[in-house]
Formats: C-alpha cells, sequence, structure tokens
C-alpha cells in the first residue's frame, strides 16, 4: 500500500502558520470586543439606533435583539470561528474568503466605534457618554483585521491544490 504525503516546505510551513495566527488574533479580538460591548451596554445604543433608522428609511435590515439572544449568537458564532482554527493553519482555500469577510468585519467594526465614540451618537436621535460601548477594543479589532489582510496577502501564491 503506497501512501501520499503533502510535503510543505518550511518557509511554506511558516506562512500557514502565520495565517493560522491572523486567525485566532481574529477570533480572539471578536471575542473580547463582544465582551467590552456586553460590559458597556452596547444594546442600549444598538437596538434604538436600529429602530430610528427603520423610521427614517422605512427599511433596515438590521434585527434588534435582547440580551440573551444577542449574546448567545455571537458566542456560537466565535465558537465556529473557533472550530475552523486547523483550517487556517493548513491555509485551506475554502476558507480564505471567510478570513476575508472576518477581516472586513474586524476593520468596519472598529472605525464604527470610533467614529460614535468621536461623535457621541450613532443617528440623531441616539445619543450617548462617550466612549462608544466596543470603543476600548476597536483598536485590537483594527490590528487583527489589518494583519489578516498582510497574512492573506502573503499566503495567496503556493496555495495547496
Amino acid at each position: 500500500m503506497v501512501s501520499a504525503t503533502l510535503s510543505i516546505k518550511p518557509q511554506t510551513a511558516d506562512l500557514y502558520r502565520r495565517l493560522g495566527i491572523a486567525w485566532i488574533l481574529m477570533w480572539a479580538a471578536l471575542a473580547l470586543h463582544v465582551i467590552d460591548e456586553a460590559l458597556n451596554g452596547f444594546l442600549y445604543i444598538y437596538n434604538p439606533t436600529v429602530l430610528a433608522l427603520r423610521e427614517t428609511l422605512g427599511w433596515w435590515p438590521m434585527p434588534t435583539f435582547s440580551f440573551e439572544g444577542w449574546l448567545a449568537g455571537l458566542t456560537a458564532g466565535i465558537g465556529i470561528l473557533v472550530a475552523l482554527t486547523a483550517f487556517a493553519f493548513r491555509n485551506a482555500v475554502w476558507l480564505r474568503p471567510f478570513v476575508y469577510m472576518c477581516a472586513i468585519v474586524c476593520i468596519a467594526n472598529a472605525c464604527a466605534h470610533t467614529l460614535a465614540t468621536i461623535f457621541g451618537r450613532t443617528v440623531s436621535t441616539v445619543h450617548f457618554s462617550r466612549p462608544a460601548p466596543g470603543f476600548v477594543t476597536a483598536p485590537i479589532l483594527l490590528f487583527a483585521g489589518i494583519y489578516a489582510f498582510v497574512q492573506l496577502r502573503r499566503t495567496r501564491k503556493g496555495l495547496p491544490t
């Protein structure tokens, strides 16, 4: 019986390791960010913002949440990201679009929390004392998203077939 093994050059293995580390940093940053939001009353800002946007625009695609539903959904989502970690360390081709998507979400989320903190509001009718809930971990999200983009760029060549 002949077994085929995939030999990976040490240099390539190091790149794959970096993508795996970037993936871990992203889901860990998201988990930390969720804790920051939960401890600082994020839903007291988020839900009224969604309702105000629905009233103004007539339709808005984002749902409102109860605290338990919001926390359970985010915990499950982060759990899925954690479960995919081994595939990030293998530079799985099918996972790369998810890494891109998560990086975009991290960067956009960090920018949104920063802008909300600067303006002290989300929409004209929803004001809050500064900083915005989630602002403390926004730089961590920003770093994790940018680092993931850098690692995705470095690992785009030499993908396993």
